[in-house]
């Protein structure tokens, strides 16, 4: 691929692009496709493409149903084929965009989609799929959208609206060569998954029978805790015994005449399971009297006080990364006495079945959502081995959350590229028909 400046640009609806390109109705260049009623034909079975099936990061389908005619959804109609691209039309899921695969061709997908199949002659399906998946496209469908409580968009604007449209030739080297960039990352995202399930199974092992190996396990005594099955030698402390929590500041309180400064702060989407995301940090104003009350120390176990279920209690180590931050009132700090426990151990136990099975017990809950206090956290039941169990634990786990953190790195560096070329591609800032030509 070059950019290659030689080629001439003209100025189209969508901006510049390069001179043998046209701008084209989406609707222009597909084909009819059909509908069915599965309850007519109670006896087919048949599987089906809800708009929840598709992923809004990989941008593929990840599952389907299996349905009998008779028990059909009533959004079940809109027959597909291979090769098909499907563009969901409701919000929230405008970005849900998908290619069919070769298995579900002549099943149904949901009429939340616009079924999208192109005329071959005319354009490429992978250069269609990603020409429709691109940000500047879906932001223009969604200025269509109708309704308050269920927004919308119909077929007829997706299909409306304008995309740009090289010669076929090049538009089937774009679609090879985004699809080639989309494969790596979804390699990389299987090599994610499983090093996350690696780290799941070695703390199901590590807090079940402590740092021994698989073939020694059966030799470790055990005893059941209210919370599961834990090695006898270890034992169990109320968190307040072994930490100190430390609560956090809320937002907008009165100071009257009190001296005020401004300080970094933490908020709940800083403290992710496992990791700290420090990319966007907010300031709040505090009384300059309260900095030693609400700053972070290193080696505090930041905690959430609330989310989803499976996110109840997360949290990681907070290593000093920015002066003088504090931290907000939904989030604890927890202060560990090292003389009996280690911080980064600490984090790993909340993080295990035993930490979470606890949180759910003691936690308030709606329904989506749990939260525990300050309380129901200094009587958290701490699993505490020897520090040189724990030292063990936390050396095994870390290395793992290396190579996690190592690819999760590597994945978004392929996200750039991707997003990058994504762009350049489609305008014709790069022109992969002159990369074409040179081989």
């Amino acid at each position: 691929m070059s950019n290659d400046l030689s080629y001439g640009f003209k100025e189209t609806e969508l901006g510049p692009l390069p001179e043998e390109w046209e701008v084209v109705r989406l609707g222009e260049v597909i084909r009819k496709t059909k509908q069915a009623d599965p309850r007519k034909t109670p006896e087919w079975r048949f599987k089906y493409v809800d708009v929840s099936a598709i992923s809004n990061d990989s941008l593929c389908i990840q599952g389907y149903t299996e349905y009998n005619g008779t028990d059909t959804p009533s959004r079940a109609r809109k027959l597909i084929e291979a090769g098909d691209v499907i563009f969901a039309t409701v919000r929230p899921y405008l970005k849900r965009v998908a290619i069919v695969p070769s298995e579900l061709a002549g099943h149904i997908c949901s009429t939340a989609f616009c079924v999208i199949r192109v005329q071959p002659k005319k354009a490429d399906p992978a250069y269609l799929f990603f020409a429709v998946s691109d940000d500047r496209f879906v932001q223009r469908v969604s200025g269509n959208q109708r309704g308050s409580s269920y927004p919308a968009v119909t077929d007829s604007d997706v299909l409306n609206e304008l995309i740009p449209l090289p010669p076929l030739p090049e538009q089937q080297e774009i679609g090879q060569a985004l699809s080639t960039i989309q494969q790596a990352m979804e390699a990389q995202g299987k090599i994610i998954t499983a090093a996350r399930e690696l780290k799941n199974s070695l703390m199901r092992h590590l807090f079940t029978y402590g740092p021994v190996p698989l073939g020694q396990a059966d030799q470790v005594p055990l005893k059941e805790t209210e919370f599961g099955i834990a090695p006898a030698r270890w034992r169990i402390m109320p968190l307040k015994d072994c930490a100190f929590v430390q609560t956090g500041a809320a937002k907008g309180r009165k100071f009257g005449d009190s001296l005020i400064v401004t300080v970094p702060y933490l908020r709940v989407a800083n403290v992710q399971d496992g990791y700290l995301d420090l990319s966007e940090i907010k300031h709040i104003h505090i009384r300059e009297s309260e900095i030693e009350r609400y700053r972070l120390q290193p080696g505090d176990v930041l905690l959430t006080e609330g989310g989803d279920f499976d996110k109840l209690g997360r949290g990681f180590v907070w290593q000093g990364q920015i002066p003088n931050c504090i931290h907000q009132n939904h989030i604890f700090a927890v202060r560990a006495n090292r003389t009996v426990l280690l911080p980064e151990y600490l984090a790993y136990l909340v993080q295990s079945n035993y930490g979470k099975a606890y949180f759910l017990t003691v936690a308030h809950r709606t329904t989506h959502l749990a939260c525990i206090n300050s309380a129901k956290l200094r009587s958290f039941p701490a699993l505490i081995p020897d520090l040189s169990e724990q030292e063990r634990i936390v050396r095994i786990l870390g290395a793992v959350d290396c190579k996690i953190r190592t690819e999760e790195k590597r994945r978004t560096a392929f996200d750039t590229l991707f997003k990058t070329m994504l762009h350049h591609l489609m305008t014709g800032k790069i022109r992969v028909i002159e990369m074409t030509a040179s081989v």
